[in-house]
């Protein structure tokens, strides 16, 4: 854990660069149009469908577009954080390229660049990967609903080992040579990323903040082993 928060620190120094605000601004754009345009659609084609078959009274109309927004408004938070690091994803060679190229440029000469394509799958297998696990975890969590603690402390535990893998393989794409990091190393990005998103404002930035950290964990211990 103490290399992780020495990782973080690193990542905090590197945010205020324009190459990493760029990037920032970029995916909280699309991170807010994925979110708008999926939750419009849904919205008003619940509507449509309630109105089109007459489901519901008019009262009763209304009623289920205000469950359905409050519905919504839950589903964008838990959500949240895979589409925030597919999004990265799209755009995280940047990052990682720029922390290199000023940190760690041996390793920035040796990277293999990342094209749009495998970016965009990276980003689609860990949407993928994070819905699949937590639906396979969908029976521990409903007993845990009654434990008032249970059920969050357990999504929080699975979300961070899924973002510590992430994390890691938006850097490893550039360097599929390196070997990846211990589990320890692993478990402790992804769980201060994690804690992270769990705070409001903070959570913008910490898809950027996790793949600046991934690079600084990544980079360090190879010149340790070296």
């Amino acid at each position: 854990m103490a290399r992780a928060i020495h990782a973080l620190m690193l990542a905090l120094q590197d945010l205020p660069r324009r190459p990493v605000l760029i990037v920032l601004a970029q995916s909280l754009a699309l991170t807010l149009l994925i979110f708008l345009a999926a939750g419009a659609a849904i919205f008003f084609g619940a509507r449509w469908a309630l109105y089109r078959w007459q489901w519901l009274g008019e009262v009763e109309i209304d009623m289920a577009g205000i469950l359905l927004v409050i519905g919504l408004i839950g589903a964008s938070w838990l959500l949240f954080r895979g589409v925030a690091i597919a999004v990265v994803g799209l755009f995280g060679d940047a990052i990682v390229a720029d922390v290199e190229g000023r940190r760690y440029p041996e390793a920035a000469a040796r990277a293999v660049p990342v094209r749009f394509a495998k970016s965009l799958r990276l980003g689609l297998v860990s949407v993928t990967r994070l819905i699949l696990v937590n639906l396979v975890a969908l029976p521990l969590y409903i007993p845990l609903l009654f434990t008032a603690i249970g059920a969050p402390l357990l999504a929080f535990a699975i979300n961070a080992a899924l973002l510590g893998r992430d994390l890691e393989a938006m850097v490893l794409a550039r360097h599929p040579d390196r070997p990846r990091l211990p589990r320890g190393t692993r478990w402790a990005l992804g769980t201060l990323s994690a804690a992270a998103f769990l705070v409001p404002v903070v959570n913008l930035l910490a898809p950027i903040v996790g793949a600046a950290m991934a690079v600084h964990l990544i980079h360090l211990r190879n010149r340790d082993i070296a």
